[in-house]
């Protein structure tokens, strides 16, 4: 596909930085016409729920700028982020590969963000008529779930000041620059996060 095509459709790439153009670039490099006229941009506020779990899963979304979390309810209705998205993810592509009607977690925007929207049966077609693009997908989402699950098997067996370092250390690593890294989370904020309570 000539990337023309792809500016000229999504032109907010041009205001990524290099890495965040290149993973557009490569996970549409064998993207139909017909699948980038089917692209819908939309902007949101932080703190926007955009997916709800069990909620019809009707369509595909890629983050083009900011982040958002992953959110668990079920455990006595307490709120756990389990996980934070920056980079290009197809959010509800997981859906659409293992067959699923509804989609499997909340997502909430944490800042501002610029997604890229595609239906459900669109993005379908796609991977349904482009080997390589379903085995991309396939490979994300085993990356996804490798990572999720060595995340919940380390809280598992960790005490509460070890649960907290382990986020900021993930923090760290994400999030820093020039070594330092700024943490602006309220203390419920990174009680969603470790899974620990807030005490007074």
């Amino acid at each position: 596909m000539d990337m023309s095509s792809l500016y000229s459709v999504l032109p907010f790439l041009n205001e990524l930085d290099k890495e965040r153009r290149q993973q557009f670039e490569e996970y549409f490099r064998s993207a139909p016409a017909w699948l980038m006229d089917s692209f819908r941009i939309v902007n949101m506020d932080k703190d926007v729920i955009f997916v709800k779990e069990n909620a019809p899963a009707d369509a595909v979304f890629f983050i083009g700028k900011g982040v958002i979390k992953a959110v668990d309810y079920r455990i006595y209705g307490i709120a756990f982020d389990f996980m934070r998205f920056e980079g290009l993810y197809a959010m509800g592509g997981m859906e659409v590969v293992m067959d699923l009607d509804t989609y499997k977690t909340t997502l909430q925007t944490v800042t501002p963000c610029t997604f890229v929207k595609i239906p459900r049966e669109k993005f379908a077609e796609w991977l349904s008529t482009d080997i390589r693009a379903l085995k991309q997908e396939a490979k994300m989402i085993g990356e996804y779930l490798l990572e999720q699950g060595r995340s919940s098997r380390a809280y598992l067996f960790l005490q509460g000041a070890d649960r907290l370092a382990l986020v900021f250390m993930d923090m760290y690593k994400k999030y820093s620059k020039n070594g330092l890294l700024l943490v602006d989370s309220t203390r419920q904020a990174l009680s969603d996060a470790s899974g620990l309570c807030v005490k007074p």
